[in-house]
C-alpha cells in the first residue's frame, strides 16, 4: 500500500487509536488507514483495558513495519500508584506492565499512562511512592527483556501527579524513563496558562535543560484542543473550537528541531493530526 502525503522530517504525527475513516475498526486496519492518511504514527488506545490476542498484534505489527508507521500505546485510565489500599496499586502495577507487554508484542516505541492521584497527600511524598513503585515495574520489565520508553504523562488536573517539573524530576531519577508532554494538559491544568510562544519555548528548554538537548530529538507528545475550568481539564476539543494557539507550539517545536511523535486526541483525531501536520509544514 503506498502511502499518500508527505511526512515532517522532525516530527511524525498520529492519530489517538483507529482513524475514522479506516476500512475496519480493529488496530491493523487502523494502521493502513494512518498510512493512506499520509501520517506517520498510530496511539493504540488501551484506556479501559489492555486486551489484545497475539494474532491481532502480529498482524499491527507486520503492517506497522510494512508501512513505516511509528506506534506508541496509553495505558488504562485505572491507574494509581498512590492509591490507598495496597490491591489497587498492584492492579495499577499490573496495569501498566500490561500495556509495555503489549507494546512489546506490536512493536511499538512507548508507552503512557496518568500515573497517581495526589488524594490530598504531600506531593513529595507522592513522588517518592511514584518513584519506588515505578522503579519496581522497570525492573520487571528488565527481567522479561521488554525495552519499551516508560513515558508517565503530564496531567490535565490539579488533583493528579504529574507536572512537567514532577516529571522531569522522575526521568533524571529513573533511568529508562521519559516523560509524554500533553500540551493541551499543560494549558488546562495551568487554567489557561502554557498557551504562548514563550511558554511553548520554555517547556523545550526545561527539557533540554533537564534530560540533554537530545531528549527533543525523541519527544513523545500529544496534543489538541481543551475545554478547563477551575479544576483543570474538562474534556478535549477540536482545535477550531477551542483557544488553544497550536500555530505557535508547532513553530516552536520546528525552531526547536525536535522530533519523536505527536499524537493528536481531539474528538476527531483524524482531522485534527492532518491539521497539525499541514500546519507544521507551513510554519517557519
Amino acid at each position: 500500500m503506498a502511502r499518500v502525503g508527505a511526512q515532517s522530517p522532525g516530527l511524525l504525527f498520529g492519530t489517538a487509536g483507529v482513524p475514522a475513516s479506516s476500512r475496519k475498526p480493529d488496530t491493523a486496519s487502523g494502521v493502513e488507514a494512518v498510512a493512506r492518511l499520509g501520517l506517520g504514527a498510530m496511539e493504540l488506545e488501551f484506556v479501559r483495558g489492555v486486551r489484545l490476542s497475539a494474532r491481532l498484534a502480529a498482524r499491527v505489527r507486520d503492517n506497522a513495519e510494512r508501512l513505516g508507521v511509528a506506534l506508541t500505546c496509553h495505558g488504562p485510565y485505572y491507574i494509581n500508584l498512590n492509591a490507598r489500599e495496597a490491591e489497587k496499586v498492584a492492579a495499577s502495577e499490573k496495569r501498566i506492565l500490561d500495556t509495555a507487554r503489549a507494546a512489546s508484542l506490536v512493536g511499538a516505541r512507548s508507552i503512557t499512562f496518568h500515573a497517581a492521584f495526589y488524594l490530598q497527600d504531600d506531593p513529595e511524598t507522592v513522588h517518592r511512592r511514584v518513584r519506588e513503585r515505578l522503579g519496581g515495574i522497570l525492573e520487571q520489565l528488565a527481567r522479561e527483556n521488554i525495552s519499551v520508553q516508560v513515558r508517565p504523562e503530564t496531567t490535565g488536573k490539579p488533583s493528579q501527579y504529574g507536572t512537567l517539573e514532577e516529571l522531569l524530576r522522575l526521568s533524571r531519577e529513573l533511568p529508562g524513563v521519559q516523560p509524554c508532554i500533553d500540551f493541551a494538559h499543560l494549558h488546562a491544568r495551568g487554567g489557561g496558562g502554557v498557551n504562548r510562544a514563550a511558554e511553548f519555548r520554555r517547556v523545550l528548554e526545561q527539557v533540554a535543560s533537564a534530560l540533554g538537548k537530545r531528549a527533543l530529538s525523541d519527544l513523545h507528545l500529544h496534543v489538541s484542543g481543551i475545554d478547563y475550568g477551575d479544576k483543570g481539564e474538562r474534556k478535549h476539543l477540536m482545535l477550531a473550537d477551542a483557544d488553544f494557539r497550536y500555530r505557535q507550539l508547532l513553530r516552536e517545536l520546528k525552531r526547536a528541531g525536535a522530533g519523536g511523535i505527536l499524537i493528536c486526541e481531539s474528538p476527531d483525531p483524524e482531522a485534527d493530526a492532518l491539521l497539525l501536520q499541514k500546519t507544521y509544514h507551513q510554519v517557519n
